[in-house]
């Protein structure tokens, strides 16, 4: 691993079960969505109908879990989703899941499979280390708006993921920035995994070596290495 990512004390003392997996990948072979890449996603639907049995997403025992941690840090989990619970939703509806790209399609479909919050970062874009921490408020986090480049600050105490240039998604893994995102050309990525009580830290690992054989599959020749759990 060439890339450090850290979790600050103050999140560690807010959720103390909480785990992640790191993988990075290099010499990636981006693109668009493919066929291949929409039949993925389109079984992790299936596997996500399975693995419910008629419940709604948020009733799983893991997504419930990510819904006490928003609301430790003032966020309201009924309108800022995780990111898993956002796609299962989308992925039982009549629309599907959403093709992006290629790596992006990857991650996702992994995500949807095991009900885990994925996360894909272009290691290119992120400058210094990553970092999980409380903001204090007056974090830049650049996003669009209207079609147009717009910055937006976090709320104080709210858990957000960062680099040295500013917050790349905010509210741990509801909204990532454009400027760190997988995209089409993305030749180097990091990808997080992560995981609360009472999910199975076997579970998460099990996903991330999901993910990484189908990075390799679909990009052959690819150097990735998987970092072992990191309970906080």
């Amino acid at each position: 691993m060439t890339l450090t990512l850290t979790v600050s004390d103050e999140v560690r003392a807010l959720v103390p079960g909480f785990t992640h997996v790191v993988i990075e990948a290099h010499d990636l072979v981006g693109g668009p969505s493919t066929e291949a890449s929409a039949a993925l996603l389109d079984d992790a639907a299936r596997r996500l109908a399975a693995r419910l049995a008629g419940r709604a997403p948020h009733e799983d025992p893991h997504m419930a879990a990510w819904r006490e941690v928003y609301t430790a840090f003032g966020a309201k989990p009924s309108r800022t989703r995780n990111s898993a619970e956002a796609l299962a939703r989308r992925a039982l509806s009549e629309s599907g899941l959403p093709r992006i790209n290629l790596l992006v399609d990857l991650y996702n479909a992994v995500s949807v499979a095991h009900l885990i919050p994925v996360g894909g970062e272009d290691a290119d874009r992120i400058e210094g280390a990553m970092r999980l921490v409380r903001a204090t408020g007056d974090e830049d986090f650049v996003t669009v708006a209207g079609g147009e480049e717009a910055v937006e600050h976090p709320d104080a105490g709210e858990a957000v993921w960062r680099d040295d240039a500013g917050v790349t998604c905010r509210r741990w893994n509801w909204r990532q920035g454009p400027r760190t995102r997988l995209t089409e050309r993305t030749a180097s990525g990091v990808f997080l995994l992560e995981g609360l009580a009472p999910m199975p830290v076997a579970e998460i690992e099990r996903a991330a070596a999901e993910l990484a054989e189908l990075l390799e599959k679909f990009s052959p020749g690819a150097r990735i290495a998987i970092g072992a759990p990191a309970p906080q």
